[in-house]
């Protein structure tokens, strides 16, 4: 269901941690780094030098405004990268990324292990690139979202994104499925509004007979307008 360790085929965590190939065991590559709730694993302006794997837990990746206020542009869960810009050249970071779960793991890539994993490899350098662009474009389309769009709408953009990563046909109703990793207020960073404002959404739908939910399950009844 979740489509997110893989693309095109390639495992990524089996790919890109390198603990797990012994010609990186005895280097100085770091190991799991194990976070709590609320702890960052990187702040913006840190040097970025490394590009992370989640392997247990959620990472919330935003920026602040010159007024202070927080900005959510993802939401990332197990299997998922981040950091990835440093791939590009980019030496600071220009976000942070913070636990969002009581316990997260998350194995450090150096760049320059990415970039020898890439260069002995240009089917996966492709791959990563592919990747990469994928990330942005998702992310750009989230911006928009915000910036243009009203909340109800926010919401039906992200449910439908939901759809294309969790989603799956339902074999006795034919209605379309998601089971996802992500709370209420996962959600309302997401698209940027309050708790309540998103349970009243959600609440508004239900009684449309548009969606039923529950804590990890939406069931699409009928198509979203």
């Amino acid at each position: 269901m979740n489509t997110l360790w893989y693309f095109d085929g390639t495992n990524l965590f089996n790919v890109l941690c390198p603990h797990k190939f012994k010609r990186f065991k005895t280097s100085n590559i770091d190991h799991f780094h194990f976070y709590k709730k609320k702890d960052y694993i990187y702040f913006e302006e840190d040097n970025a030098n490394k590009v992370f794997l989640i392997d247990k837990g959620k990472v919330k990746i935003g920026y602040y405004t010159e007024d202070g206020e927080e900005v959510v542009k993802a939401i990332l869960t197990r299997g998922e990268i981040f950091g990835e810009k440093a791939i590009l050249g980019v030496e600071t970071r220009n976000e942070f990324a913070q636990s969002i779960d009581s316990k997260t793991s998350v194995c450090p890539v150096p760049v320059s292990t990415m970039h020898e994993l890439m260069r002995d490899n240009q089917t996966f350098s492709l791959k990563i690139y592919k990747f990469l662009g994928l990330r942005i474009r998702k992310l750009e389309r989230r911006l928009q979202l915000l910036l243009y769009k009203d909340t109800r709408t926010r919401l039906v953009e992200f449910l439908g994104e939901l759809c294309e990563e969790y989603g799956y046909d339902c074999e006795k109703t034919g209605n379309k499925v998601i089971k996802h990793p992500y709370t209420q207020r996962d959600i309302a960073c997401l698209i940027g509004t309050s708790r309540p404002t998103l349970n009243t959404l959600m609440n508004e739908l239900k009684e449309q007979e548009f969606i039923k939910f529950d804590r990890k399950e939406i069931r699409f009844l009928r198509e979203l307008v």
